[in-house]
This record gives structure tokens, C-alpha cells and sequence, in this order.
């Protein structure tokens, strides 16, 4: 089911940019980043959806992990800097 949405979007994203280059209406780089970016999440969303608890949990704690990693190493690396002269 969610991947018969995550399928729809994406022929109504490739659908409207169809629309607006046959109407005449100019396609600007961030109308075609926005929707990349929503169907992306759509995909995403879906594939969430489709995993059992246990995996997903795994993958959560994964990507929270990783997120405080990468803050830590930026404000270690940020406090290391040599003084300029």
C-alpha cells in the first residue's frame, strides 16, 4: 500500500513538471529540488513503514548515534583551532 503512494508521487511530481514545461511556465532549479526532496521522504516514509519494530528501532538509534557523534566532533574540532595571529 505505501508503496503504491511512494509510486504515485513520483508519477504526479514527473507529471506536473511535464505539465508546466508543455504550458509554457518556466521550471526553476528549486521547484525540481523541492519535489525530488518530497518524493525522497515519501520513499523513505514508506520503507519505515514496511520494516518490523525491531529493525526500526535499530535504525533510529543509528541515525541519533550518528547525530550526536558528528555535533561531538564538530565542537571538539571547533575547540582545538589554533589561535590566529
Amino acid at each position: 500500500m505505501s508503496a503504491t503512494v511512494a509510486v504515485l508521487a513520483t508519477l504526479g511530481f514527473i507529471g506536473w513538471l511535464i505539465y508546466r514545461a508543455v504550458r509554457g511556465r518556466q521550471v526553476k532549479a528549486h521547484n525540481i529540488t523541492y519535489g525530488i526532496a518530497v518524493v525522497t521522504s515519501i520513499f523513505t516514509y514508506a520503507f519505515f513503514l514496511s520494516m518490523d519494530m525491531e529493525q526500526l528501532l535499530k535504525i533510529l538509534v543509528s541515525i541519533v548515534l550518528g547525530v550526536v557523534l558528528i555535533f561531538l566532533a564538530a565542537y571538539i574540532q571547533r575547540r582545538r583551532q589554533p589561535a590566529k595571529p
